[in-house]
């Protein structure tokens, strides 16, 4: 049987019960005769205390084990789990052994250097150095138990609602944006082929032709829609844009749901919903994580995931967006037209200033959407919708699907695409075609909003980044 973690411990009605904990610790400090120990294991932000009554002797092996416990140490701690008498914390162990499994060297000692998490607060950047340890941390332990939280969430919600869980390709020869920016998979010998000053010769690649590492799985998720009227997949996208901002990752996840025989209005209800019950849920199930976030990284965090919760979403076409931004030009740095595609000032703008709350843009121009949305009867827009929240912005993007094939055949030639490249998707249209919708949640910067963390590379366990692969 598993050892109880100390969220479990932590759980429990101190009764004096004898408990072990075991996990890594946090701070040590010394008072006359006691000696006090955080002891946590990542279970929740809590540590447990444990101290360590001298007076009351704890034998030589314990008292020599005791002296040589550092910050960062790992230890398995028997004792009684008593009521403290500290505030802010319910229950402590009363301890009376200590084994230390894994040391912590505070200082360098030749072969192994100091342990790099020696004080409370370090800065961001410096933690980025040491991706492989940041997660002791209280900020990093908190992000990744959001994380989690929040990716069953997703599972839940599609699966209470009849969806089927697809896990689409990673490796692909289209692009589902028809933006480029994809990383190229080729067992060609390029050492060689640099050498040699040849073009690539693709039909003797691995898979006959240029592949890549997908964008997106929407596409092979349609031909599933197209065939169990719902699914949804959840997995890892790659983009190749040599950008190293806050705003960019290399590699991230995407939460993508397809639905058959519905429309714009449906996807709409279904987005809108869909962010509630995820906020909903870590509200519900990791409020010491959010009141941490609340009170060091962004102040007013949980009132606005509370505000998203209760909130009607507002839905307004593009058209009557940008005829609305237009009367406060004055206040962007990117003026706003008919057109344009909108700007993260924008979409805050529509959300804090205009409505107040979150926001459903709909109809943009066809010319700055995919190939593959809906075209409306006016020939200029399409059935997109960009979904905005307060503080963030655009948060969810999605469409109807084109479900005509002449229409989506026009529309990938005007995009600069071979029709033939994506016959099985055309395949779809020629066979039962059906009106369907579905939208992308970029997983990551759905975490950036509920925690706050301003650098995306921060709400990911391991940022791939432009020049950023190590750990």
């Amino acid at each position: 049987m598993l050892y109880p973690l100390i969220r479990e411990l932590l759980s429990l009605e101190p009764l004096s019960q004898s408990v072990t904990v075991r996990g890594w610790v946090r701070t040590k400090r010394e008072l006359k005769n006691l000696t006090f120990i955080e002891v946590n294991d990542g279970s929740c932000f809590s540590a447990l205390q444990c101290t360590f009554d001298r007076e009351k002797g704890l034998g030589a092996e314990t008292a020599g084990t005791l002296d040589s416990i550092t910050t960062g140490a790992s230890v398995e701690i028997q004792g009684l789990l008593v009521p403290s008498p500290a505030a802010g914390q319910k229950a402590e162990l009363a301890a009376g052994g200590i084994v230390l499994v894994g040391g912590a060297p505070a200082e360098d000692t030749g072969s192994t250097a100091a342990y790099p998490l020696q004080k409370k607060r370090h800065s961001l950047e410096f933690l980025r150095e040491i991706g492989h340890l940041r997660a002791r941390t209280n900020t990093f332990g908190a992000v990744m138990r959001v994380r989690n939280r929040l990716a069953f969430a997703i599972h839940q919600f599609f699966q209470d609602r009849g969806f089927v869980y697809v896990n689409t390709p990673i490796i692909t020869t289209s692009d589902a944006e028809g933006a480029g920016a994809m990383f190229q998979v080729t067992t060609l010998d390029l050492g060689e082929l640099a050498k040699s000053g040849r073009a690539p010769d693709y039909s003797k690649d691995f898979f006959g032709k240029p592949g890549f590492l997908t964008v997106s799985g929407q596409l092979e998720g349609e031909t599933y829609a197209a065939a169990l009227s719902r699914v949804y997949t959840f997995g890892p996208t790659f983009r190749a844009e040599n950008s190293n901002t806050a705003r960019h990752l290399a590699e991230f996840w995407m939460v993508e749901p397809e639905m058959a025989f519905a429309n714009l209005a449906d996807n709409m209800d279904l987005a809108e919903d869909f962010l509630k019950f995820l906020f909903a849920r870590v509200r519900a199930e990791c409020d010491e994580d959010l009141r941490f976030f609340d009170a060091h990284i962004e102040k007013g965090i949980i009132a606005a995931l509370d505000q998203v919760i209760h909130a009607k979403f507002t839905r307004v076409s593009y058209t009557d967006a940008v005829a609305e931004l237009e009367k406060h030009k004055d206040k962007f740095e990117f003026p706003p037209y008919w057109g344009c595609d909108l700007q993260s000032e924008h979409e805050k703008f529509l959300t804090g200033e205009i409505a107040c709350g979150p926001v459903i843009v709909t109809d943009y121009p066809k010319e700055i959407k995919a190939f593959y949305m809906k075209q409306n009867d006016d020939g200029k827009t399409v059935r997109a919708m960009d979904v905005l929240v307060p503080r963030l912005g655009e948060i969810i993007g999605g469409s109807q699907r084109e479900e005509n094939l002449e229409r989506l055949e026009q529309r990938i030639t005007e995009s600069g695409m071979k029709t033939e490249d994506y016959w099985w998707y055309l395949d779809l249209r020629r066979y039962g075609t059906v009106p369907h919708s579905g939208f992308g949640l970029g997983f990551e910067r759905l975490i950036q909003y509920v925690t706050g963390m301003a650098n995306i590379r921060d709400v990911i366990p391991y940022p791939r980044s432009a020049g950023q692969a190590d750990f």
